[in-house]
C-alpha cells in the first residue's frame, strides 16, 4: 500500500511537472534571451504574437529595442513603428523585416497607407545598428533609435503580413491587425492603449451607426407601421404620416452614413470592402427609387396602383435583407465587440416578435371581417334585412 502511494505520488508529481513546463513554454518576453545582446526592459504586446525589449539612455534620449514577432504566414515580413504626431498608423514610421535566401533584410520606411511599401527611405528621428535574424518561426529586429523630442513615451505600432512575389503584400485590415496600437512608457515599462480614437476610426464608429440606425432600425420599423397599423380604420391617415416620417427619417440618416462610407473609402486606396461597399450603393439606389415612388403613387382606385404596390412592397422588403446583411457585414469590418453584435441581435429578435405578434392580431381581425362580411352576405341573399327580417322587397 505503501509503494503504491508512494508511485501515485510520483505520477502526480510527473503530471503537475509537465502541466509547469507546458505553461512555462508559452512564450513571453521575459523566456526570452538573444546572444550577446541584453535588455533592461520587455513587454508582451497585446496582439499578433509580438514582444518589444529595450533600453531607455536619458542621458542622450536613444534607445536599443529589439522586437520580435510571428509573420501571418510562413515568409512573411513584420514590422514596428513609432508613430511621432498621433496614435494611429497612418503616419507611423517603421522598421520592417522580411527574409529573403534565407536572411533577414531590414528597412526603414513611412507609412502612408495599407499598402506597405520597400522602398528604404530616411525616418524623422536617427536609427542606427539596425540588424535581424530569425528564431524558428519568428524574426527578430534590433536598432538604435533618437526618440522624437527626447520624450521617454512613445507611440508604438506593429504589424505583420504575408509576401508576395518578392514584395511586402498589404496586411489584414480587420480583427488583430487593426488593433496592434499602444502607448508604451519606456522608463515605467508601462504599455497602454492609445486610448481616444483617431479622426478616422472615430468616422468609421459614426458610419456603423448611422446605417445601423436608420437602413438596420428605422426601416423595418417603418415597414412595421405600415403593414399592420392600417389594418384598423382608426389609424388612418396617422399610420401613413407614420410610416413616411420613419422611412424618410432613416433614408437621410442612410444617405449620411452612406456618405461618409465612400469618404472612407476614397481615404484607403489599398483597402477593398467590395461586396460591403456595392451592397452600401445599392441601399443607396433602392432608398432612393423608394423616395421618388412616393411621389408618383397613384390614387387607391387607379388601374395601377396594384403594380405600384408591387413594386413598393417588393423593393421595401429587399432593402431590409440587404440591410441587415450589410450591418453584419460592416460589424465584421470594425471588428466591433460582440457586445455590439449581440445588442442589434436582440433588436432584431425584439422587432421579429412585435410583427409576428401583430401579424396574429391582423389575421384574427381580418377572418372576423370575412366572417362578419360572409354572415351578411348570406342573409342578404335570403331576402333578409341584415337584422334576420326578411324584406318585403
Amino acid at each position: 500500500m505503501a509503494r503504491s502511494a508512494t508511485y501515485r505520488s510520483l505520477l502526480l508529481l510527473c503530471v503537475l511537472g509537465s502541466l509547469i513546463c507546458a505553461s512555462s513554454a508559452q512564450s513571453t518576453c521575459n523566456s526570452q534571451n538573444f546572444a550577446n545582446r541584453v535588455f533592461r526592459a520587455c513587454v508582451d504586446l497585446p496582439v499578433l504574437n509580438a514582444f518589444l525589449h529595450w533600453t531607455y539612455f536619458p542621458s542622450n534620449g536613444t534607445i536599443d529595442i529589439a522586437y520580435r514577432a510571428t509573420p501571418s504566414v510562413a515568409g512573411g515580413w513584420v514590422a514596428w513603428a513609432i508613430n511621432p504626431t498621433g496614435k494611429r498608423m497612418s503616419g507611423s514610421q517603421a522598421i520592417v523585416g522580411y527574409i529573403d535566401s534565407g536572411k533577414v533584410n531590414v528597412i526603414t520606411t513611412n507609412v502612408n497607407s495599407y499598402q506597405p511599401s520597400m522602398k528604404n527611405e530616411s525616418l524623422s528621428f536617427t536609427v542606427s545598428n539596425l540588424a535581424g535574424e530569425s528564431s524558428g518561426n519568428d524574426i527578430i529586429l534590433f536598432a538604435t533609435l533618437t526618440l522624437p523630442s527626447n520624450s521617454s513615451t512613445l507611440n508604438q505600432v506593429w504589424q505583420n503580413g504575408p509576401m508576395s512575389g518578392g514584395t511586402l503584400a498589404m496586411h489584414s485590415t480587420t480583427g488583430p491587425n487593426i488593433q496592434s496600437m499602444r502607448t508604451l512608457d519606456v522608463l515605467s515599462g508601462q504599455s497602454t492603449s492609445t486610448g481616444g480614437v483617431d479622426s478616422k476610426t472615430r468616422r468609421k464608429n459614426v458610419h456603423g451607426v448611422l446605417n445601423a440606425v436608420s437602413w438596420g432600425i428605422l426601416m423595418p420599423i417603418g415597414i412595421i407601421i405600415a403593414r399592420y397599423m392600417r389594418m384598423f380604420p382608426s389609424a388612418d391617415p396617422a399610420w401613413f404620416y407614420l410610416h413616411v416620417t420613419c422611412q424618410a427619417s432613416a433614408y437621410i440618416l442612410g444617405v449620411a452614413g452612406w456618405g461618409t462610407g465612400m469618404k472612407l473609402g476614397s481615404e484607403s486606396p489599398g483597402v477593398q470592402q467590395t461586396v460591403h461597399r456595392n451592397i452600401g450603393i445599392t441601399l443607396f439606389c433602392l432608398g432612393t427609387l423608394q423616395v421618388f415612388a412616393l411621389f408618383l403613387r397613384p390614387k387607391k382606385d387607379h388601374k395601377y396602383r396594384i403594380y405600384w404596390n408591387f413594386y413598393h412592397h417588393s423593393v421595401g422588403y429587399t432593402i431590409i435583407i440587404l440591410s441587415i446583411i450589410n450591418i453584419f457585414k460592416g460589424l465584421k469590418i470594425l471588428s466591433a465587440e460582440n457586445k455590439w453584435k449581440h445588442t442589434y441581435i436582440g433588436i432584431l429578435i425584439a422587432l421579429a416578435a412585435i410583427a409576428v405578434v401583430l401579424e396574429i392580431i391582423t389575421w384574427i381581425v381580418v377572418l372576423r371581417r370575412r366572417s362578419r362580411n360572409s354572415e351578411k352576405s348570406h342573409h342578404g341573399a335570403n331576402g333578409t334585412n341584415g337584422y334576420g327580417v326578411r324584406s318585403a322587397v
